[in-house]
């Protein structure tokens, strides 16, 4: 978990595209203790902030009287200005077709598509909020998470409770199928596509990397070993850096054609180091994620170096 500086009051907004879980995570937080302000006029932020004496958590869209981005971005600079204020900005975000179901499944209608199709107003809300994700502090993709994860991913990061909490930060190991695209909250990619492919093999291609018979035959492959060991000893190197640079919350993501055997096996093995690492800067929440095994309802979204 985070670790907020002691003494500074807790400001977070909530911000991200409609139908991608600003709600929840909002909820979340007023949950913890936070005063809750949702889309009040942008105007009022500063005297809100100012008036508020404990943790406040702010929701601002593209619904909030008076929204420009460029208004928005220059109240967020100017109360990080202030000293005595711990600012955090999360994004939230999910897939096209995952809105497009959700609105379909709400029938409500999307604030920026008065005069088009819900897909228009999708779209147009990416591009205006585009800014808000590149400067974010969190990006929180709820297309495959579920609410209690998304609830634990939120606790885990935000309660000011815990602020002697030793967690550093929170890690996400993701595996994912390069042709329906690199995932965006990643900070690190790396491709298994050179490794044996178990799909061409009959009595393998219908498993996945859960399986023991598809990570004995991509273990196979002689360079297997090497790139893993690799990548582990690249991640040691640089989450202490990370650290230093304040990073709060890091994805680490492989990708393979399916994304249903090489990359899954990867991350697993990944995962497994990760939670019987030596090094104690190695040592924090990690949360396994297989991008392409949810979409096709197998659910493997879980925590395997849990919060404390």
């Amino acid at each position: 978990m985070y670790n907020f500086t002691p003494h500074k009051k807790l400001v977070i907004f909530v911000t991200g595209l409609s139908g991608a879980g600003k709600a929840s995570i909002l909820r979340v937080l007023e949950d913890l203790g936070y005063e809750l302000v949702d889309n009040a006029p942008l105007q009022l932020i500063k005297d809100v902030v100012g008036r508020v004496q404990g943790p406040i958590a702010i929701g601002i869209d593209s619904r909030t009287n008076g929204f420009e981005v460029n208004a928005f971005l220059e109240v967020l600079n100017y109360l990080k200005q202030n000293a005595s204020l711990d600012i955090e900005l999360i994004y939230a975000t999910a897939e096209l077709d995952v809105l497009l179901r959700r609105y379909t499944a709400t029938r409500r209608r999307h604030p920026m598509a008065a005069h088009g199709t819900v897909k228009d107003g999708i779209n147009a809300e990416i591009t205006l909020m585009s800014s808000l994700r590149n400067i974010a502090d969190l990006v929180i993709d709820t297309s495959d998470l579920p609410p209690a994860e998304l609830r634990l991913l939120v606790e885990t990061r935000y309660n000011f409770n815990r602020q002697n909490n030793k967690d550093k930060f929170t890690l996400t190991l993701m595996s994912f199928a390069f042709p329906t695209g690199i995932p965006r909250e990643a900070d690190m990619v790396f491709d298994a596509r050179f490794l044996h492919n178990p799909y061409y093999v009959s009595e393998l291609s219908v498993l996945t990397g859960l399986d023991d018979s598809i990570q004995d035959y991509v273990k196979c492959d002689p360079d297997y070993e090497k790139f893993v060991d690799q990548i582990y000893q690249m991640l040691n190197l640089i989450f202490p850096r990370f650290l230093i640079e304040g990073k709060k919350y890091v994805t680490i993501a492989v990708g393979c054609s399916g994304g249903r055997h090489r990359s899954v096996t990867v991350i697993e093995d990944l995962a497994r180091r990760i939670v019987n690492a030596k090094e104690k800067d190695m040592r924090f929440p990690a949360l396994v994620i297989h991008r392409e095994l949810a979409r096709q309802g197998i659910q493997t979204w879980r925590w395997v170096a849990h919060p404390q």
